[in-house]
């Protein structure tokens, strides 16, 4: 019988699959929702990331966009040189330092497979190296949150350049397809969107898998008590890099799938803000439960989109108060919620009966 995890996966597989077969019959939809929906696709997995770290591993880390931007980057480098070699209109970045072409490290990104390829190799290559060395040093709590910070901080000054080939302060942008998709069209709008979804299933059905084996188990157990596994003779080093290297390909792979349904990154995907705000999607989904740290960025997402188009200026406000009452109320974010409602219900449910038998 499938959990709640499973089914939820199942249904976001189906979801997403569903919508590719109607792009491809015809089937009209609306552009703007297949992007709110395919965005926040995109924003659950990056939450879905975290909680696997933090939520099974006790390891919170507050530079998360570095990994979501490293794949939104490297995607934009696959659509901007798509878009020059078929339009011959070189980015705006190359205007305005006096480029003739795209830098080297161009080199062969127009291809998708290999697009896929330097995505897994950086992303895995600096997750090694940074979870190597601050494990190994044995870095944990408030001080490994602050280096992740101080990270991704350091990335999005470095993206600030204008000499990079990354497009500097205004980001890259203008990007004419995908997949052969051209983006004007409502299809390709649908098609991103299912992918989102289809991905995002495929992800948490794995992460459920993972959370469930034995390497899952050691996980809870370096979140319990590390120093008494270390004491056992375990290596808590390899266990935690592990899920380190995990949790950044599925930040990397939400960020590849955001960047082609906004039409554009700059180096505000690195700023702090972004990486607290996946920490409080979590912390009100509920860490270490997979689906609520989804349904946490889906709500907080969801109004956040709503509410920055109502009232832009009370939104910090409104999620600092949703954040406060969460920590103060449910401790364990909704995850509490549902067995606070199913509480309340079972009582509700058993009043009048208690009152017929007396």
């Amino acid at each position: 019988m499938l959990r709640s995890s499973e089914k939820f996966a199942v249904i976001f597989f189906l979801a997403g699959s569903l919508l590719v077969f109607a792009s491809f019959m015809g089937i009209e939809t609306s552009t703007y929702l297949m992007n709110l929906i395919g965005q926040i696709a995109a924003f659950s997995l990056l939450a879905l990331s975290l909680d696997l770290i933090w939520g099974f591993c006790g390891i919170l880390s507050l530079g998360h966009g570095l990994y979501f931007a490293i794949g939104g980057y490297l995607v934009a480098m696959h659509l901007v040189k798509v878009a020059f070699e078929k339009t011959g209109t070189p980015p705006d970045f190359m205007l305005f330092m006096g480029w003739e072409d795209l830098p080297a490290y161009y080199f062969g990104i127009e291809s998708f497979a290999y697009l896929l390829f330097i995505v897994i190799s950086v992303t895995l290559s600096i997750s090694l190296i940074f979870g190597y060395f601050s494990f190994r040093s044995r870095v944990t709590g408030v001080y490994f949150a602050i280096i992740t910070q101080a990270l991704v901080y350091m990335a999005m000054l470095f993206m600030f350049r204008n000499d990079t080939g990354f497009g500097g302060n205004n980001g890259m942008t203008g990007f004419s397809e995908i997949f052969g998709l051209n983006f004007r069209e409502n299809k390709t709008a649908t098609v991103l969107c299912g992918i989102s979804l289809a991905v995002l299933g495929l992800s948490l059905l794995g992460c459920k898998k993972l959370v469930d084996a034995p390497l899952g188990r050691f996980m809870r157990a370096v979140k319990e008590d590390e120093s008494r596994l270390r004491f056992l003779g375990f290596d808590t080093v390899y266990v935690k890099l592990t899920a380190w290297c995990i949790s950044a390909m599925l930040a990397a792979i939400a960020g590849l799938l955001y960047v082609p349904q906004v039409g554009i990154i700059n180096p505000r995907v690195l700023s702090p803000e972004l990486s607290i705000e996946i920490a409080v999607w979590v912390a009100i989904g509920g860490r270490g439960s997979l689906v609520g740290a989804i349904f946490g960025a889906v709500v907080v997402s969801g109004l956040k989109f709503i509410l920055t188009g109502l009232v832009p200026e009370l939104w910090p406000f409104i999620l600092a108060i949703l954040v406060v009452g969460i920590v103060i109320y449910l401790p364990n974010g909704f995850s509490d919620g549902a067995k606070v409602f199913d509480r309340i219900a079972r009582r509700l449910v058993s009043a009048p009966r208690r009152k017929l038998e007396s």
